[in-house]
């Protein structure tokens, strides 16, 4: 079946005269039915100038984008895209860009009236769009008169009510509360589930991107890093910059050495390496990838313990460490002399990665 979405070499260009700036950079990829997609990166990757192009409020410089195998950078005519987002987009900004001037029900209903829409038709479909979303009390309401929640609701409501073929969200809850943006995260998965909309997420926050797409992609200085499942892309990240990019607390990397098929950290050997040349490494270690053993390889000067509940977040240091502090998972279960002055850790295999010291990608082992 031929994918709903499908970005093809896209490029986007600013600037001219020798100095330019790539902020998409040679970008594909392709996304099915029903997917939810999270596009993430730092600021300046480069995720909302694509969610722009696909939304067609930006023109690449080269490249193709196609929705339901109809190029979209192809087109032309007096008002092509505005006719095209109105038809096949929803679109949910940073800011909920709602109009003062209008009531919740005049801002949802306001992409069926530029269309023609029969009045009955528009009042039951709004009202429909605004129950499923839990702000029937709000239509009457003007944005002023409302919560940062009951906003973007309304931005949601807005984008939803047209029945869009892509859902595009550009960072929809980074101006809310750390409580109303995790409910926020659940609705919007709900309803994405719940109606089968294939939805592009952009979002800075990895938390969140990993928590409700179906896969991820991950961005910087405008170019792809990598693609997949959020958990695989995790598990295995391609270079560097992904293992650092991911993980809350985020992964602990060290300054080693391959040397005669070991990796030593310091002084110590804490993995057989065989068949990787003798090398300087940068080496990610999980903070699940830690266990406390006496006989552990890599020797740390135990700085404190945090509790976190059901597990312990051991803080460490160590000489050849590139964080200020090592940060360590471990269950709650597990005992640590508090008076000692240094922890051992032995390493699980599946929790360190290998990567050049020189481009940081990944060595596999």
């Amino acid at each position: 079946m031929e994918p709903i979405l499908s970005v093809e070499h896209l490029r986007r260009d600013y600037g001219g005269r020798g100095s330019v700036t790539h902020a998409v950079d040679d970008v594909s990829f392709s996304v099915e039915r029903g997917e939810f997609v999270g596009i993430m990166g730092a600021s300046g990757s480069g995720k909302s100038t694509l969610l722009n192009c696909i939304a067609t409020i930006d023109t690449p410089t080269a490249g193709h984008i196609r929705v339901e195998g109809q190029d979209v950078t192809a087109l032309k005519g007096p008002l092509p895209s505005p006719g095209f987002r109105r038809e096949r987009l929803g679109f949910v900004f940073q800011d909920c860009n709602l109009l003062d001037t209008l009531t919740a029900f005049e801002n949802i209903a306001l992409a069926l009236t530029i269309r023609g829409t029969p009045a009955g038709e528009i009042e039951g479909r709004v009202k429909e769009t605004a129950e499923l979303l839990g702000i029937t009390d709000c239509l009457n309401k003007y944005p002023y008169q409302m919560s940062g929640g009951q906003r973007q609701r309304v931005a949601l409501a807005r984008a939803l009510v047209i029945e869009p073929k892509l859902l595009l969200l550009d960072e929809p809850l980074s101006n809310l509360d750390a409580k109303l943006r995790l409910s926020m995260r659940v609705e919007i998965k709900r309803l994405q589930k719940r109606l089968g909309i294939t939805t592009l997420f952009v979002t800075h926050d990895q938390e969140e991107a990993m928590s409700i797409s179906d896969m991820i992609v991950v961005m910087k200085d405008g170019v792809v890093q990598q693609i997949g499942k959020p958990q695989n892309v995790y598990d295995s990240p391609v270079n560097l910059f992904v293992a650092k990019f991911l993980g809350t607390p985020p992964i602990n990397v060290f300054e080693g050495q391959i040397r005669g098929g070991s990796l030593y950290i310091g002084e110590n050997a804490v993995l057989l390496t065989p068949g990787i040349s003798d090398q300087p490494v940068s080496v990610g270690i999980r903070p699940e990838g830690f266990i406390p053993d006496e006989k552990g390889a890599l020797c740390c000067q135990l700085g404190g313990m945090e509790v976190m509940g059901r597990d312990i977040s051991v803080v460490s240091t160590h000489a050849s460490s590139v964080n200020p502090v090592i940060r360590s998972i471990i269950s709650s279960d597990t005992q640590i002399r508090l008076d000692a002055k240094t922890v051992r850790f032995s390493i699980k295999p599946n929790k360190i990665f290998l990567f050049r010291h020189d481009t940081g990608e990944r060595i596999n082992l």
